[in-house]
């Protein structure tokens, strides 16, 4: 039974935060007087996807090696799961945690039960490991008892996301996981990444495949030459990217929402599928804009706020920094070919 506090007392605090899942500060790293990583800090919370962008080169391999204590880094601090993955407790971190390098380790002469048969001694699983549910859930039980080197490029990665997910870690590491795989076996990838965020596991996914990351991302981390461009949820990015509103207005007619740009209120257009998207002070005002299209006689067939893609965010980032328009974005209140709009 709890005991009743005086009126002085103060109320117990909470339980500590947890630390962070994976943890970077000030990190650099250099091969032979090339830099891989030349700052770069980072922090990943239990129980999220983080995914690291950035272009072949950025360092997002360099990053998740030292995650993993593959590396050590030359400067700065690396934590996983609150603790150094180089010093002593580094077998308790890779016991925690899977991965999936860009280029699977596999025992080409061994079968694939096998492989996962190996995997499974030395994470001291014995016969707790499921070997047949590990590889049925990336639809290749039926290839277990043929030789790795007769499987293909999907194969190899499907029975890697096995092993890694065999001991049900608590962190997963992907590096580029979807890199010349089928769309099926992208789907799984995908679907494994949902799965375990949903469970409360975290995920960090590194890839400079824009399309695939999206609506999967609690965090978003963009590399470049070896550092951080940004870094925050892809709410905060589009709020610091884009201050100002975004509708997209589709028409049967998609030239006759041309003169959008002529109203009071719209400060930008951008071509979208089927109309255009504009940018507006504030959301107010898009009664308005509907109201005098309609007045105009424009058959609208679709009104909606728009949230930019994470393709669209990377190419902000990186135009930001060059001083050019984004990629496939008219600067701020250039006009729209009918072309443009219609695509």
């Amino acid at each position: 039974m709890e005991a009743d506090r005086g009126p002085d007392e103060p109320e117990l605090a909470g339980s500590p935060a947890p630390p962070p899942a994976v943890e970077l500060h000030h990190v650099r790293r250099s091969f032979r007087g090339s830099v891989a990583l030349a700052d770069l800090s980072l922090s990943v919370a239990p129980a999220t996807v983080a995914v690291l962008l950035g272009p072949n080169g950025a360092g997002k391999t360099t990053a998740i090696r030292l995650v993993t204590g593959a590396l050590r880094a030359d400067a700065g601090t690396v934590r996983t799961l609150g603790v150094d993955p180089t010093g002593s407790d580094g077998a308790e971190v890779r016991r925690r945690t899977g991965v999936v390098t860009a280029a699977p380790a596999l025992y080409d002469r061994l079968t694939g039960r096998d492989n996962l048969r190996y995997a499974a001694e030395l994470y001291h699983l014995g016969r707790r490991a499921d070997l047949e549910s590990a590889a049925a859930r990336f639809g290749i039980v039926d290839s277990l008892d043929q030789r790795v080197g007769g499987y293909s490029t999907g194969m190899k990665t499907r029975l890697s996301l096995a092993r890694a997910v065999l001991h049900d870690p608590e962190l997963l590491l992907l590096d580029e996981p979807t890199s010349g795989l089928d769309p099926e076996s992208a789907r799984a990838v995908l679907g494994l990444i949902k799965e375990m965020a949903d469970s409360g596991k975290t995920v960090v996914m590194c890839t400079h495949l824009l399309a695939e990351a999206d609506g999967l991302a609690d965090q978003i981390v963009m590399l470049e030459a070896g550092a951080a461009l940004v870094a925050g949820t892809p709410e905060e990015l589009v709020a610091r990217l884009w201050p100002e509103p975004m509708v997209a207005f589709e028409a049967e007619d998609p030239s006759s929402l041309l003169t959008l740009g002529a109203f009071e209120g719209v400060t930008g257009l951008s071509a979208g599928s089927g109309g255009v998207r504009a940018t507006v002070r504030s959301a107010e005002v898009v009664p308005d804009l509907v109201a005098a299209l309609v007045a105009r006689g424009v058959r609208l067939t679709h009104v909606s706020t728009y949230r930019p893609t994470l393709e669209e965010l990377y190419f902000r980032v990186r135009a930001d920094r060059t001083g050019a328009a984004p990629a496939g974005e008219p600067a701020v209140g250039a006009p729209l070919s009918l072309v443009e709009a219609r695509r």
